[in-house]
């Protein structure tokens, strides 16, 4: 067995919400710049005959994934609560073509669970989840970390 390695990648996508019956100016339709870093550990290959040899994961191939999981839907899109959307049906229609509804509040907690939940088993095998970060704003994040969800 190998070395144990986390290998990251950062993200960036454009996306607005509304935090329904927020007591505060975020229950406002408004939008953020958001970072992801997504980190994945695996043991790099040790094979000389083979292209990957010493990488856990090419970054093009955890690029990808991300992008067709999580950053293909969420940028540019309108997130809100399934609750929210149920009651503003008509107005959210016409304000996005690219809406996407939870079943929680979209806070940047809710949203770095969900975006673990889309990754965790889309991997290549051998290679686990270890940790998200998704910065809301350049000073604020939420982070998700595999050994505390087990």
């Amino acid at each position: 067995m190998g070395t144990l390695i986390r290998i990251t990648r950062e993200f960036s996508f454009e996306m607005a919400h509304v935090l329904d019956c927020y007591n505060g100016l975020c229950r406002n339709l408004h939008g953020h710049s958001y970072k992801l870093f997504v980190t994945v550990a695996g043991v790099p290959v040790n094979d000389r005959t083979l292209s990957m040899n010493g990488m856990v994961m090419d970054f093009s191939d955890l690029k990808k994934l991300v992008n067709e999981k999580i950053i293909k839907i969420f940028d540019h899109s309108v997130v809100v609560s399934r609750d929210f959307e149920r009651s503003n049906h008509e107005f959210l229609s016409r304000a996005s073509t690219n809406m996407v509804v939870m079943d929680n509040q979209p806070t940047c907690e809710n949203l770095v669970a969900d975006f673990a939940s889309r990754l965790q088993n889309c991997l290549p095998q051998g290679i686990k989840l270890y940790s998200l970060r998704l910065y809301e704003t350049s000073k604020s994040y939420a982070e998700w970390y595999a050994s505390d969800n087990l």
